[in-house]
């Protein structure tokens, strides 16, 4: 009897094991398409009340879905043009700070080389490396970041396409759904997606304004202090909170920088992060709770599984998509008794 259900059990783990290989696999071959579709479910969500808004004002379906599709990416289009503009400039400034950078660590280096006996040769080496590899290493983080929204001429055609048709074959795509499930269940499914697609919205909605909000205090807080390129860093480091706890320390470390060796002087950049943590408290005791009023809660323990799991896959695009996507999942589960697992386990 016990060997029965030893054998048994085999087969399952066995599908556990097939699905935990298969979907990673499926998602990182196919991330070309992946990526602009994912995008484009999580701006279907968001663009679906207003789309509803404008059918009930009779204004005719696929010009009621093109209008807002249409401001979104031209709105997108147009803060990542600014956002270029400013990293060109501060682009043709990096040889400056650059050499300010590495005179300033050759001199801290020296000091910390009288006690450890390291030679001038391997002083240099050391120096070398860690200036031009940290400049490397953040212009090609920032640059990945930024990489991850608009990935290439098939990614920015397809993301609006797929949104606009999402939300043109909603109804198709709903009914598809229906017929996977028994008649009884019908009512319980459209409850679910009504309330994951309205509490998303309202969720995403009240984001967009935190992320606003901190950017503004953000740049007013940098130029205050004389940082250079302030509204940059400011939303910058706003829009990186997205990725929880590795973010916010991703957005300070440029400016940190920057402000070192523009200015010289070590009491700029612990100004700069006081300005950071001041507007960190601030979003999380009074912006937050006010523009959004609760977080869709996710453990942490699953929130590092899909910034690390995303940007393997994906890269910056999946470090950013992933949360939301397990966030859903989690809206979905609440919902639905038979996934009371799976809530438990992606519950805070």
């Amino acid at each position: 009897m016990e060997q029965n259900s030893v054998n048994h059990s085999h087969p399952q783990i066995l599908y556990v094991l097939m699905y935990v290989v298969l979907i990673p696999l499926i998602l990182y071959m196919g991330k070309t398409l992946f990526i602009p579709l994912s995008f484009a479910i999580l701006i279907s969500f968001l663009l679906y009340p207003v789309c509803f808004w404008f059918e009930n004002k009779k204004i005719p379906r696929t010009l009621a879905i093109i209008l807002p599709v249409i401001s979104v990416f031209v709105i997108t289009m147009g803060l990542a043009y600014l956002l270029f503009v400013q990293l060109a400039e501060l682009s043709y400034q990096w040889s400056e700070i650059h050499h300010k950078l590495t005179e300033e660590v050759q001199h801290i280096s020296v000091l910390l080389a009288e006690n450890l006996g390291l030679s001038p040769d391997r002083q240099k080496e050391i120096i070398y490396n860690m200036t031009n590899n940290a400049g490397n290493r953040i212009f090609s983080l920032l640059g990945d970041t930024v990489s991850g929204f608009t990935d290439g001429f098939v990614f920015l055609i397809m993301t609006p396409i797929f949104a606009f048709l999402i939300l043109l074959y909603r109804h198709k795509l709903v009914n598809t759904l229906y017929l996977l499930f028994p008649k009884q269940n019908r009512a319980t499914i459209y409850e679910v997606l009504k309330e994951t697609i309205l509490t998303y919205y309202n969720f995403a909605k009240g984001m967009l304004l935190v992320y606003f909000s901190v950017g503004i205090l953000n740049s007013v807080g940098l130029l205050l202090i004389g940082v250079p390129h302030a509204f940059l860093f400011g939303f910058t480091a706003a829009v990186l909170t997205f990725i929880p706890y590795v973010g916010i320390m991703i957005g300070a470390l440029l400016p940190v920088i920057v402000v070192w060796v523009t200015h010289n002087d070590i009491w700029y950049p612990l100004a700069v992060v006081v300005v950071f943590g001041i507007v960190q408290i601030l979003e999380a005791y009074l912006i937050f709770p006010l523009a959004v009023g609760k977080r869709l809660k996710i453990n942490t323990l699953i929130v590092f599984i899909m910034i690390v799991a995303g940007g393997i896959l994906w890269g910056a695009a999946g470090m950013i998509l992933f949360i939301p996507m397990v966030s859903i999942i989690k809206l979905i589960a609440d919902k639905t008794p038979k996934l009371n697992y799976l809530s438990e386990l992606l519950g805070d």
